[in-house]
């Protein structure tokens, strides 16, 4: 339980390598410019954990405003299909999966992991021009990945690295936030708001507005926004694990790769020890956002796999952080987010580098199609 206090688990090291400083344009709003309804399709995007997908079974779930159906293959790969026939626009979801064809519950015709139509119930041959759309899908770190872009561009290695996630004791789990994927970004990507908003379930005791805030860059294009709180006292959670008036050097770093996957590493040691002499293993944790809706967002995360820390975890998301979000989304409307003049902060400089790269990325997309 006390592990769990800000990040709901633990390993033994950090993620990621060396990273620079860099600096992103100012990007003005120009005719015609996207808003922040629009999604970059040339990434990838979590779907689901694997262990939502049933063996041999399958999954529909809306992403980016879309039905789609995953299905789990005898081989061990998975499909990726519209969740509607192309025929009459039946939720194929409502149909059997069986000898990785899918079949329509509606007229029988049945569908490869490809979108061809490889059965028809009637004498004459499947038929060539029906065909449901697909979407390449990849099984890694335990999560299936999507690419709703041009697939000759679906690179795997593209995938942030979630190699940490499968370990053991730790539980991965889903819930749905009602704001844009954005919003849910600049939570993340602002940690400030524990000060505020976590007082009870972080139990921190005001040590990062003694801290230092770094917004960095890495070799694999990872924005991190970190900071760093050197000879603090310890949050409330560790103060039964040092002597009394014992301060902490703590960390809290937060990567960040488009469109919305990034890990938190958290970590304590006891002052003075140049990081060595740790109070608890270093944390880290994901927390991937994908869009469900223009104003919905899958939040996938893990925790340790205890009825604490899953009680934990939803007090911080659902009690504290969701009614904020879903208040700022209500506020905002269909509002691009520019549009509405917001405030900018000096501890914003994480979200906003995350926003301006997002518009670099969906400019760049406009520019290709035109």
């Amino acid at each position: 339980m006390l592990q769990a206090a800000w990040s709901f688990g633990t390993i033994p090291s950090g993620v990621g390598g060396a990273v620079s400083k860099h600096i992103v344009p100012h990007l003005p709003k120009r005719e015609g410019e996207k808003t922040m309804s629009d999604y970059v399709r040339n990434l990838w995007y979590l779907a689901a954990w694997d262990h939502e997908v049933p063996d041999g079974g399958m999954l529909s779930r809306t992403l980016l405003d879309e039905k789609w159906l995953i299905a789990g293959l005898s081989d061990g790969a998975y499909a990726m299909l519209a969740d509607r026939c192309p025929h009459r626009f039946v939720p194929l979801s409502k149909g059997r999966l069986e000898g990785d064809v899918i079949h329509c519950p509606y007229h029988g015709l049945g569908f490869d992991r490809t979108g061809a139509c490889v059965h028809n119930p009637f004498p004459s041959p499947p038929p060539t021009h029906v065909r449901a759309r697909m979407m390449p899908v990849v099984h890694r770190h335990r999560g299936l990945w999507f690419w709703p872009g041009d697939p000759d561009r679906a690179d795997p290695a593209l995938i942030p690295d979630f190699a940490f996630v499968d370990r053991k004791g730790m539980q991965r789990s889903r819930l749905v936030i009602r704001g844009h994927y954005e919003l849910v970004t600049d939570n993340l990507m602002d940690l400030t708001h524990a000060e505020f908003l976590h007082v009870t379930s972080f139990g921190v005791n005001g040590s990062i507005f003694s801290g230092s805030q770094s917004v960095l860059t890495d070799e694999s294009g990872a924005i991190w926004n970190n900071w760093d709180m050197a000879a603090v006292a310890p949050p409330m959670w560790a103060a039964p694990m040092l002597r009394e008036g014992e301060r902490v050097d703590q960390w809290l770093h937060m990567r960040w790769h488009a469109p919305a996957a990034m890990v938190l590493t958290v970590g304590l040691a006891r002052a003075g020890t140049e990081r060595a002499d740790m109070v608890v293993p270093q944390m880290v944790n994901p927390h991937i956002i994908t869009p469900e809706t223009q104003r919905s967002s899958h939040y996938f995360y893990d925790h340790e796999a205890t009825p604490e820390a899953e009680a934990l975890a939803r007090q911080v998301f659902v009690e504290e952080d969701e009614p904020m979000i879903e208040a700022a989304q209500q506020a905002l409307g269909d509002r691009d987010f520019w549009e509405a003049r917001p405030a900018i902060l000096e501890t914003d400089a994480g979200a906003i580098r995350a926003r301006r790269r997002l518009m670099q990325l969906r400019r760049a997309e406009t520019l290709e199609v035109a």
